[in-house]
């Protein structure tokens, strides 16, 4: 068995073991290696443990099996080399009471094999080292996972500083012990950090970053000179590859490195494919006073869609919208605090998705976005009350298309003076006004008691001095409404 397969959770030094004063292990033959750890403890009194055994383990016997003329033969050879075959870390031998001391042919067996050999004391029981072995296991595993824990959260807020490539690099190799090279997709080392390995070492792993190129998702491992090498492809046809190298091996460490070859994915993605530049250009220019329709282009459309969203029964987060923004087909993704806008270029067409409560605007030109999100709020309100997963806003030419935009804007400031001063007024008597004056519908749509809803409508009726069950009243208010 070369490659004998092992538990995932950390291993512990045989040394650990053998310092608990409780058990009074004592080694009395083979190497005293710090490097040779146990991944479990078995108990087994075959003559042949060999179809028993998963590799890594401490096998625990009190010589049960042992034939009376062992020492005469080859017994005891056979039975160490079936048990280093199998991948057996160390060997245990309980005296008492079958044997009063540990054969001297098993001694030299494992002297000769190579094979760590543990004295189990009488008043130690087998249960007892299984369980030690378990309870520094679970010790070892929760060490790890703090670790692990610690890396992911120090590689996301390297990833979110000035000089995010660099600090990713900076931060994997501080956490592995080693070396992190990022390599460009001619195999070129574009950046590294971490001490500086012995050139066989870094022309094996320029080597190795060769293979898994432009395979993504793919790793391929290597160890030279005692040193673990890892290359990881960096999302699929950049080219880029992400090389480690650690003078010693945790089980975690390939937890820390894939997530930071995830967040250096992302981070030479938008670099190779020049969109998150040209996302930064067009914000720069928007913030040095150029006009919304010379910037658009750079964003990837003439005219847009506005769409709002809300998740069905939780609040959004930045991974939801993220993967709301891909679903819809645009990065360009703001999360407010309960809802998500999403500026889509016309012709991705938005679709319901799942979980999602959605409204979308008009597709408008770059100077008419702050109306368009008007109306994507409506659509949305409207969604949310009529219990549709998606509400497009009517695009078909009305009334109010015939009064000049400045002298219906004047109007509507003049008409919703009395309850402009308060957002929830105005926001309610649109909700309301939109659905034909239903009290459940708009509470819904709100997410207020429609008591509430009662008692909004009936205090702009008061400030407006206006009769709201009044065809006309109710028209010259939704015109004014409209408005953003």
């Amino acid at each position: 068995m070369p490659d004998p397969v092992v538990p995932p959770t950390p291993p512990i030094p045989l040394s650990a073991l053998l310092a608990r004063q409780d058990l009074a292990l004592r080694q009395i033959a083979g190497p005293s290696d710090p490097g040779v750890v146990v991944h479990g403890a078995h108990t087994s009194e075959m003559a042949d443990p060999y179809p028993y055994l998963l590799g890594g383990e401490l096998l625990l016997t009190a010589g049960v099996h042992i034939p009376g003329a062992a020492d005469s033969g080859t017994y005891f050879d056979d039975y160490v080399s079936r048990i280093v075959a199998a991948g057996g870390a160390a060997l245990g031998f309980g005296v008492a009471p079958v044997h009063d001391t540990v054969p001297a042919a098993l001694v030299a067996a494992c002297e000769a094999y190579r094979l760590p050999l543990v004295e189990v004391p009488p008043r130690t029981t087998f249960s007892g080292v299984a369980r030690a072995v378990w309870q520094l296991m679970a010790r070892a595993r929760h060490t790890e996972l703090r670790r692990v824990t610690e890396a992911q959260q120090s590689l996301a807020a390297a990833a979110s500083r000035p000089d995010p490539v660099p600090s990713v690099l900076r931060q994997l190799a501080r956490r592995v012990g080693g070396r992190a090279v990022l390599y460009g997709p001619e195999g070129t080392e574009i950046a590294a950090a971490g001490d500086e390995p012995a050139d066989a070492v870094r022309e094996a792993l320029a080597e190795l970053a060769r293979v898994p190129a432009g395979r993504a998702p793919a790793t391929a491992t290597d160890t030279v000179a005692g040193t673990r090498l890892a290359a990881y492809a960096l999302g699929a046809g950049q080219g880029f590859v992400l090389g480690v190298a650690a003078p010693r091996h945790e089980s975690g460490d390939h937890t820390i490195a894939s997530v930071a070859a995830v967040l250096l994915s992302l981070l030479t993605g938008e670099q190779q494919s020049g969109t998150g530049a040209a996302r930064s250009s067009a914000l720069v220019r928007l913030l040095l006073g150029a006009a919304p329709e010379t910037v658009a282009p750079l964003l990837g459309g003439e005219r847009w869609v506005v769409v709002h969203a809300r998740p069905d029964g939780r609040a959004p987060d930045a991974v939801a919208a993220s993967a709301l923004g891909a679903a819809l087909g645009s990065p360009l993704v703001d999360l407010a605090e309960d809802v998500v806008r999403v500026l889509v270029p016309d012709g991705r067409e938005a679709a319901p998705q799942p979980g999602w409560t959605l409204g979308a605007s008009a597709a408008v030109g770059p100077h008419e976005w702050v109306f368009a999100d008007a109306q994507a709020a409506r659509a949305l309100a409207r969604a949310r009350a009529v219990r549709a997963p998606l509400v497009r806003h009517g695009a078909r030419p009305a009334l109010a298309d015939l009064v000049p935009g400045d002298q219906a804007e004047a109007y509507a400031r003049t008409l919703l003076a009395p309850v402009s001063a308060t957002p929830a007024l105005t926001e309610t008597l649109r909700t309301w006004l939109s659905l034909h004056g239903s009290w459940d519908r708009t509470a819904v749509a709100l997410s207020v008691h429609r008591n509430t809803v009662r008692q909004r409508i009936a205090r702009c009726a008061a400030l407006l001095a206006a009769d709201l069950d009044d065809p006309d009243v109710r028209m010259e208010l939704w015109f004014a409404l409209r408005r953003p």
